[in-house]
């Protein structure tokens, strides 16, 4: 007879829906049965319609919501979300009025608190309500007592221990069969009621009970508080196995995110350890990138005022960011941390300094040479002695001048470069030797104009972001991160198209892409550890800022939001040392 009874009931839901519909009814009618089966239900609970005041109607109704919350429930990754979407819709279609659910911590053995919901009370605790639950008020409970034995007095646990639903008509009743302590304790309180109590499992096929769902006084139409009708408990466990499912996929994806975004890190940290003078970069252009776009999502006026950011957009700019340098892995340390002209593996100037004491040595042995050839001659003598104290302090101020060159610090005029062209034409013999006191390749370095690196050096900086982008566009990024290669390679592009690696252009370029470069273009000019410049005062910072937006390299709203907002102003009293701090951006905004 109930086998007769399931398949009428099958039959006419199934001629009810149309198409897909009535496959996913399908296989929730299958689900039901599963559960109605699996929790040991007499042939009387599971009839359709006879002895309930829930008619086939109102049944295929809850059936038709229950597949509308399974979809639902598959297509939520957040796991915030997910648990306050299953005590809302399980509230909802059980018209209880209150609800809480706990997960399982196997490696604690406890119940942990996640969703705490009473409507009679406006209490809403979990989930996107109010953020993570607060253990030092709703303690974790735990599953076995003091001896290893498994925890039963309490119904929470009782259900997590046995993987059995409990229904129960009014919870003063039934205190002598669980403790229920907390539920009295809290009426005595608040002055509520605590009656029906529906506790069912969430039982993952592979996993074991992984939480428990309890929901607290179901009410009739007239919001009084009555037992749990026994037809819910199967539709519930039905929910709590879609539940389960949904609930262990959205723990396993966020556990391979945190083991990404780890893995991610880890290859930052060892970009950024590569230099002893960059380690830290990657992490506070991070930390400037993500407080902008945290910010724009905030904004109540102004250009963003409607710009908000997804929780996969701000997934996919956290990523990029850490990400932006990853092509440095590809990039001579010797060129990256050229903090002088001649420096590669070493500073080639000790090589010029060693050339210039052998040049010293040199005009002596010329003097003594001449004073031996006449040694009664004192006028011979003392025009030697002069020659050499000529030489030498022109040989002095040579290498002076050369040092200052070396040094990368000021714009190299004609007339410097003119000055080492002709130090670098003097040549002299040494034995049978001709030295020159500049080589070629020491005088090519040295004639740098501004800044420390050649133009092929540059060349080999700036391949850092297009190999970047090609090691990105590898990795088999899902669907909600396919726009990371594309903003970690857009940190050096110019709104103007005169950027690098691609030239793009203003249209071309995200808002997450100028929001990168903004962050790492201020963290480079705030940075106070660069050998080859010394730390960069504010002042000077917004100075560079504001040429850089008037030439069109950087998006003008972004770096003036950023001011506004107090981003750099609250980055510079975290990260920048207090002799650069001489100008506070939100006050000197047009200055």
């Amino acid at each position: 007879m109930v086998v007769l009874s399931l398949f009428l009931l099958w039959l006419m839901l199934a001629r009810a829906a149309k198409g897909r519909k009535c496959v996913a009814l399908t296989r929730e009618y299958k689900a039901v049965r599963y559960n109605l089966a699996a929790h040991n239900l007499t042939a009387r609970t599971a009839h359709p319609y006879a002895r309930y005041n829930v008619d086939l109607e109102e049944l295929r109704t809850l059936v038709n919501r229950m597949v509308e919350i399974g979809s639902a429930l598959s297509s939520t990754r957040e796991l915030g979300v997910l648990l306050e979407m299953i005590v809302d819709e399980a509230r909802r279609f059980t018209n209880a009025d209150g609800g809480t659910l706990f997960l399982v911590d196997d490696q604690a053995r406890v119940l942990r608190w996640a969703i705490i919901q009473n409507e009679t009370m406006g209490i809403r605790i979990g989930g996107t309500s109010s953020g993570s639950v607060d253990e030092s008020i709703f303690r974790p409970i735990p599953l076995s007592k003091e001896d290893g034995s498994p925890e039963l007095d309490n119904v929470a646990t009782y259900v997590a221990n046995t993987g059995e639903p409990i229904s129960i008509g009014d919870v003063y009743d039934e205190a002598d069969e669980f403790d229920f302590e907390g539920p009295l304790k809290f009426d005595e309180q608040t002055g509520y009621r605590t009656r029906s109590m529906l506790v069912v499992p969430l039982v993952h096929f592979e996993g074991g009970v992984i939480g428990v769902l309890q929901l607290i006084n179901a009410r009739d139409k007239q919001n009084t508080s009555i037992p749990f009708d026994d037809t819910f408990v199967g539709l519930t466990s039905s929910l709590a196995g879609q539940a389960a499912v949904a609930v262990k996929n959205a723990q396993l994806f966020l556990e391979l995110e945190l083991q990404f975004e780890a893995f991610i890190r880890t290859i930052a940290t060892a970009i950024d350890a590569k230099s002893a003078y960059t380690a830290g970069h990657v992490k506070r252009v991070v930390d400037i990138a993500m407080s902008i776009a945290h910010a724009m999502h905030r904004a109540q006026d102004g250009p963003f005022a409607e710009k908000s950011f997804s929780r996969d957009e701000l997934k996919a700019l956290k990523i990029a960011s850490w990400m932006h340098d990853v092509g440095k892995i590809a990039t001579p340390e010797y060129v990256v941390d050229k903090a002088t002209k001649l420096e590669t593996i070493f500073d080639r100037l000790e090589i010029v300094r060693l050339r210039y004491q052998l040049l010293h040595k040199e005009a002596e042995c010329q003097m003594l040479r001449a004073m031996l050839a006449s040694p009664d001659d004192k006028e011979a003598a003392r025009a030697a002695q002069e020659a050499f104290q000529r030489e030498v302090e022109e040989l002095a101020e040579e290498l002076d001048f050369i040092e200052v060159c070396n040094r990368g610090t000021e714009f190299m005029a004609n007339d410097k470069l003119e000055r080492l062209e002709a130090i670098a034409s003097k040549e002299a013999k040494v034995g049978e030797d001709t030295i020159h006191r500049l080589t070629e390749d020491e005088l090519y370095n040295l004639s740098i104009r501004k800044g420390t690196l050649t133009e092929e050096e540059i060349t080999v900086i700036r391949d850092h972001a297009m190999i970047s982008y090609r090691m990105l566009v590898q990795l088999p990024f899902s669907r909600h991160l396919a726009n990371v290669p594309e903003i970690a390679a857009g940190h050096h592009e110019k709104l103007n198209g005169k950027g690098y690696p691609r030239g793009l252009t203003a249209e071309q370029l995200s808002t997450e892409a100028r929001i990168l470069a903004v962050a790492d273009i201020f963290e480079a000019l705030t940075a106070a550890d660069r050998p080859y410049k010394s730390p960069t005062p504010l002042s000077r910072v917004k100075r560079i800022l504001d040429a850089m937006v008037s030439d069109g390299e950087l998006d003008p709203d972004i770096v003036r939001f950023a001011m506004e907002a107090g981003v750099f102003d609250e980055y510079a009293e975290r990260e920048v040392s207090e002799h650069q701090r001489d100008l506070v951006f939100t006050e000197a905004l047009d200055a």
